[in-house]
């Protein structure tokens, strides 16, 4: 699975989020690609960004950089901060951007 962006390593963490938690990457329902931030795709494309609707939170969207498992939105709604196939942390910090990528 490609992860687009300023990614600085395998796990997803890019140059404006890269905490030991910040190992998720986002499916972007505009472009259908996986990016680490919402900083990376405005760095990297000339559109906006379009938010997966609740209708559509059982598609894929949501990647682990530790073990590559894709989450639906709603898994990772769910999720608790962690991966329901690996348990590697993710960020609490990033459900402060939640309304940047799905409509909550």
């Amino acid at each position: 699975m490609e992860v687009f962006g300023s990614v600085i390593d395998k796990q997803t963490r890019c140059k404006h989020y890269h905490s030991k938690y910040d190992v998720i990457a986002i499916k972007f329902k505009c472009c259908n690609a996986y990016y680490p931030c919402y900083k990376c795709h405005e760095e990297s494309v000339s559109h906006s960004i379009e938010r997966w609707e609740p209708e559509e939170f059982n598609q894929k969207a949501v990647l682990c950089g530790i073990c590559r498992h894709e989450l639906t939105v709603n898994e990772y709604l769910n999720s608790a901060n962690q991966c329901p196939n690996c348990q590697a942390k993710f960020n609490p910090g990033c459900q402060l951007h939640h309304d940047l990528y799905f409509k909550v």
